[in-house]
């Protein structure tokens, strides 16, 4: 949720907030997660619908079946043409398990259909998909690129069919840091998104802020292609001058220039 405001704020635009569990994580792993109650969720969202508007959505942590249901409930509450967009956090960057099995397949039947765009990274696509999340290569085999980027335009044809208008499998979890997005409509081509691979710096929250990003740029009216391309390139710069030498794991990105100021 951190990353998600300052990823807001660094476009901006005004970011609210509906929390849809409460977690103790850190650098190193998650130590507890506190699901809340569906009807609390809701609340949370009419309050901003019914005073300060939305103009667009991002979804991420669902955790349980109930909030999974009671997410959808509230975006069917939206304005008409309101821009969703849905990352399919299943997995934190510690590897600790953030959706339930159920939830998983509620969030297939329930939300997929209502995302403008949804932003899975390659793994999230696969299971998504229905596939084995180690894919085709052997444990220990080097994916070939070409391979691995049919897969990646197999893989969002197939999330397509799910219901979201848009996919960007992103490239952090790909040999070539190369998003790939893929639009609704038939015969619509696949465009690869490039960007460097920034292996000194530290991605904590890259899923989140590439997702709030996309968002931000939706709710400014960018078209969703060009918001892709922005947010790749934001994301790529937050992760470039990420807070190494904060935590003792996998530091946080940076969408500021605190690492210039020194961090509190």
């Amino acid at each position: 949720m951190q990353a998600d405001l300052k990823a807001f704020a660094r476009c901006g635009v005004h970011g609210m907030t509906a929390i849809t569990a409460i977690t103790a994580q850190s650098t190193v792993g998650v130590s507890a997660i506190h699901p809340l109650g569906g009807d609390v969720v809701i609340a949370q969202v009419r309050a901003v619908i019914e005073d300060i508007g939305v103009d667009a959505v991002k979804v991420g942590m669902l955790g349980t079946v109930e909030v999974t249901l009671a997410v959808a409930r509230a975006l069917d509450e939206l304005p008409a043409g309101t821009p969703v967009v849905v990352d399919p956090v299943m997995v934190a960057e510690s590897g600790a398990r953030l959706l339930d099995a159920d939830a998983q397949d509620a969030l297939v039947r329930e939300i997929l259909p209502l995302a403008t765009v949804l932003t899975p990274n390659l793994w999230e696509a696969r299971v998504l998909a229905g596939r084995d999340a180690a894919g085709e290569a052997e444990a220990g085999e080097e994916a070939d690129e070409a391979d691995e980027a049919d897969e990646a335009e197999i893989l969002a044809r197939e999330l397509l069919a799910l219901g979201p208008r848009a996919v960007v499998v992103t490239g952090g979890h790909r040999t070539r840091a190369v998003d790939l997005y893929l639009a609704a409509g038939e015969g619509e081509p696949a465009v690869e998104i490039a960007g460097e691979r920034h292996p000194d710096g530290a991605a904590h929250g890259s899923g989140c802020t590439h997702s709030s990003i996309l968002a931000a740029q939706l709710a400014l009216g960018v078209a969703p292609l060009e918001a892709a391309r922005r947010a790749r390139a934001l994301t790529g710069e937050a992760v470039r001058n990420g807070l190494r030498e904060v935590g003792e794991g996998a530091g946080p990105v940076d969408v500021f220039p605190l690492g210039r100021m020194g961090s509190l």
